[in-house]
C-alpha cells in the first residue's frame, strides 16, 4: 500500500524521507539528447518537493566482486507525480563513470533502490525576496533537474517564471522535454542551440532589464563554474537567490562529512542536510571541489 503522497514534513518545508532504504521498479529508461530520463515507482515514499535529492543504487550488480561503485549515488528529483499505486520519479542522468553506467543502463522491471527524499528544498519565491514578482530559473546541463520541478510548481501556484537553461554542447544536453513553458532561453557553448555562450550571459541581460532587486529571486542549479558566476552576478546586483549545490556525497544524511563546504561567517555545512539548497549570501564560493556524478 503507498504511503500518503503528502510525506511528513520538517520545520524547515523539507519532506521527510522514511527510514531506511527501499526498492523501487524502473517503469522508463529513455533518451534525452546526451542524458537518460529515468523513471521508477516508489511505492512507499512521500511526494518530495523541488530540490530535494535521492541517494540511488541499482538492486543487482552494484558492487559486485569487489568492484565498482560501491556507493550510491545522489541526484536530484525532475520530476515527480502521485498516483493510487506510489510515486513517479523521474532522474536525469549522464552516464559518466561506473556509478551512473549502471544507473542509466538499468531496464523497464529492473529494481532500483533509493534513499529518500533528503536535502532542503528550493523555498517559496516569498521567503526568498518578500517583493518578488517574479522567478528566474537558470541550469546548466544536467542541473536542470530540480529546475524542471520547481519550474511546474510555480506553474501550478500561478508564480511567472522564466526558464534560461545552458549546454556545453549537443553531447551534453538533453531533458528539455521536462519544460513545458513559453519562456525558455536557450545557451549553448558550441553555437547548437539558442545564444552562443554561456547561460549566465542570458542572465547577466535580464537581470540590467530588470528591476532585479526589488521583483526577481534567481533559483540556480549546475556544474560550480556556472553557479559562482551566478552567485557573483546577484550579489553585484543584489538579487536574492538560491543555488542547489552539488557535492559528493556517500551518506546522504549528515553522518560521514564528506559534503562539508564553508560558510561565510565562518564554519561549515554539511549540503546534504544544510543544503543541498543554499542561501546564495551566506557562501563565500559556488566552487565546491570534487563536485560530479560518477
Amino acid at each position: 500500500m503507498a504511503a500518503s503522497a503528502q510525506g511528513e514534513t520538517g520545520a524547515d518545508g523539507r519532506v521527510l524521507a522514511p527510514l531506511g532504504r527501499r526498492r523501487s521498479a524502473v517503469v522508463a529508461n529513455s533518451p534525452s539528447g546526451g542524458y537518460t530520463l529515468l523513471t521508477a515507482l516508489d511505492p512507499d515514499g512521500p511526494l518530495p518537493k523541488a530540490g530535494q535529492f535521492y541517494m540511488l543504487a541499482a538492486e543487482h550488480g552494484w558492487g559486485g566482486g569487489g568492484g565498482r561503485p560501491f556507493l550510491p549515488r545522489a541526484f536530484s528529483v525532475a520530476d515527480a507525480t502521485a498516483g493510487e499505486t506510489g510515486v513517479r520519479l523521474t532522474f536525469v542522468l549522464e552516464d559518466v563513470g561506473p556509478g551512473t553506467h549502471e544507473l542509466a543502463g538499468l531496464a523497464e522491471g529492473d529494481g532500483l533502490l533509493l534513499t529518500g527524499p533528503l536535502g532542503r528544498p528550493f523555498s517559496p519565491p516569498r521567503d526568498v525576496n518578500p517583493g518578488a514578482a517574479g522567478a528566474i530559473l537558470v541550469g546548466g546541463g544536467i542541473g536542470l533537474a530540480p529546475l524542471a520541478l520547481l519550474r511546474r510548481d510555480l506553474a501550478a501556484r500561478g508564480f511567472p517564471e522564466r526558464s534560461l537553461l545552458g549546454f556545453r554542447d549537443e553531447a551534453h544536453s538533453g531533458g528539455l522535454e521536462l519544460f513545458r513553458c513559453s519562456e525558455l532561453r536557450l545557451a549553448s557553448e558550441d553555437g547548437h542551440a539558442g545564444h552562443r555562450g554561456y547561460v549566465t550571459d542570458l542572465l547577466a541581460v535580464m537581470l540590467e532589464g530588470d528591476d532585479a532587486a526589488a521583483t526577481a529571486v534567481v533559483y540556480a542549479c549546475g556544474p560550480p563554474a556556472m553557479l559562482e558566476a551566478v552567485r557573483a552576478l546577484c550579489e553585484e546586483c543584489g538579487v536574492a537567490a538560491e543555488l542547489a549545490l552539488e557535492s559528493p556525497m556517500a551518506c546522504g544524511y549528515g553522518a560521514c562529512f564528506g559534503c562539508a563546504m564553508p560558510l561565510r561567517g565562518g564554519g561549515y555545512m554539511r549540503l546534504c542536510v544544510d543544503g543541498p539548497v543554499v542561501d546564495a549570501g551566506a557562501i563565500e564560493t559556488a566552487l565546491v571541489e570534487g563536485a560530479g556524478h560518477r
